[in-house]
């Protein structure tokens, strides 16, 4: 009897309000070169990426990968990302003073990012068995 060992279960992480000068468009631009592609991948990207905004994304695959391990049991090896999406989140509003009087609005924009991890599913091609 074939135990179901976890397949379709996955790990999900959610960052709300993630204000560390990070909008929406920055944090996209990281967030579509990781999708897709296993966890160890990802890792090496993140840590090359030149940009501000791969350092939470980091630490969100990290805590994403840790609950995998944890709270299901998945190895960190087997787990790829298969979604990773980000979404506008609340504008921070500011007043900052200027000349003659006058005041100037400074809009801090938030995002949230979600990242869902699965385990890589090997299936055996019936194709490839046949050959010697």
């Amino acid at each position: 009897m074939i135990k179901n060992e976890n397949l379709d279960r996955e790990a999900k992480v959610l960052a709300q309000h993630i204000s560390v000068c990070m909008s929406v468009f920055k944090a996209r631009r990281v967030i579509d070169q990781i999708r897709g592609r296993s966890y160890e991948e990802t890792l090496m990207i993140l840590e090359l990426m030149p940009y501000r905004a791969s350092y939470p994304i980091l630490k969100l695959v990290y805590s994403a990968a840790a609950n995998a391990s944890h709270n299901m049991g998945l190895n960190e090896a087997d787990l790829f990302i298969s979604k990773a999406e980000v979404n506008g989140g609340a504008i921070v509003k500011k007043l900052r003073n200027r000349a003659r009087g006058r005041t100037y609005l400074i809009k801090k924009t938030t995002c949230h990012i979600k990242i869902v991890l699965k385990k890589k599913i090997e299936i055996l091609d019936s194709s490839k068995e046949r050959e010697f």
